[in-house]
């Protein structure tokens, strides 16, 4: 994805589109992932990760090659909704098959993960500036990093957990759920994934436009705004599963979500470029480990439904993200910029207020017992 997004420029070029059509285009990627991510969730506890995991990288990768073969915009449409269908598929499988390795390891490891994806963005960021710097074509470059997916997900395959129960138990415990609602916690985890979710496409779509636009930085300057957001990110995901263990994800989430609140804030008040990427810094550092708490608790309150559950707090996040360019946008129209980010200043406060449905629930059993004594 990371791939993806640093060869937009090449890509739209080739397709003789200009931004605001490129805009439209980018709906249809978060369309198909939302589609894959409904699709495959259910499937994943279906069959198990082991099987879906290795199929949904192998066709992300796969796809990842069209948009630098797209000459025109409905060729273009057509290859982001299949990009997008395959990465939809893939972020909910692995997510799925974490929460079993999680399982397993009997402690927090799910930042760790997202902390990796991270990684990929910025090795991506680097390939991509320099195969760009060399005059290779978007097809080429693509193209290589698909064919290296493609053999990622053949070497992991042989690696990846069993279902840890048997697939015809499976099948019928999943059939027997299919005609259940969603429990009440799952939608409010997703709630919860949209509203930070949304938080954090601000950050990758404004955050650079604020220090330009309001604070008249340098355009090199003003790029340190996501440098310095994407970077607390990464680090902050690699140490948040030891915060995790120690203090619980209901901390993660309500002092996290605290901090990034008062991090945002800073951003868009302060008259200083200085503590702007400080407030940047400190928003990204909040935010890192709220997100792998959403995912680990939808896919542990059900591990036979983890698949769906997880597609559920994943979809809507999805969808929150790709909302904050277009919630953020129409608001300029009435406030500057920087007030706009009282939005997502208020989504982190109320992160911060309902941390504790991250609370894990007692097994029915132990309820029974409870009730009874």
């Amino acid at each position: 994805m990371g791939a993806w997004i640093v060869h937009i420029p090449a890509v739209e070029d080739r397709a003789g589109i200009s931004h605001a059509v490129l805009g439209w285009l980018l709906l249809l990627l978060g369309a198909g992932a939302f589609v894959g991510m409904q699709i495959v969730g259910p499937l994943t506890d279906r069959v198990g990760a082991r099987t879906v995991v290795p199929v949904s990288a192998a066709l992300c990768s796969a796809a990842l090659v069209l948009p630098g073969l797209a000459t025109n915009v409905w060729a273009l449409g057509a290859a982001l909704l299949v990009l997008g269908f395959g990465n939809g598929c893939l972020d909910v499988s692995m997510n799925a098959h974490a929460v079993q390795v999680e399982h397993g390891y009997r402690r927090p490891v799910m930042s760790a993960f997202h902390a990796t994806f991270s990684i990929g963005g910025v090795l991506a960021a680097l390939v991509g500036a320099r195969t760009l710097s060399w005059g290779l074509s978007p097809a080429a470059t693509l193209g290589a990093i698909a064919v290296a997916g493609l053999v990622a997900a053949a070497a992991a395959a042989p690696a990846l957990l069993h279902a840890e129960r048997a697939p015809d138990v499976r099948k019928a415990e999943v059939a027997t759920r299919t005609g259940r609602r969603t429990p009440r916690r799952i939608w409010l985890l997703a709630a919860l994934a949209l509203m930070l979710m949304l938080c954090e496409g601000v950050a990758n779509d404004w955050s650079v436009l604020q220090l330009r636009d309001v604070l008249d930085a340098p355009a090199a300057t003003a790029a340190l705004a996501y440098g310095a957001f994407a970077t607390a990110m990464t680090v902050g995901r690699l140490l948040a599963d030891r915060v995790a263990a120690r203090l619980g994800p209901v901390a993660i989430l309500r002092y996290g979500a605290g901090v990034a609140a008062l991090g945002l804030t800073a951003a868009a008040l302060s008259p200083w470029i200085p503590l702007a990427l400080i407030g940047w810094t400190v928003f990204g550092a909040g935010l890192s480990g709220c997100i792998p708490q959403l995912f680990s608790a939808a896919g542990h309150a059900d591990r036979d439904a983890a698949g769906a559950n997880v597609s559920r707090v994943a979809g809507l996040g999805y969808l929150g993200m790709l909302a904050g360019p277009a919630v953020i946008g129409p608001l300029t129209h009435f406030m500057p910029l920087n007030l706009t980010f009282f939005l997502p200043v208020a989504f982190c406060v109320v992160a911060a207020c309902t941390a504790g449905v991250l609370r894990p629930r007692p097994a029915p059993s132990d309820a029974t017992r409870a009730v009874r004594s």
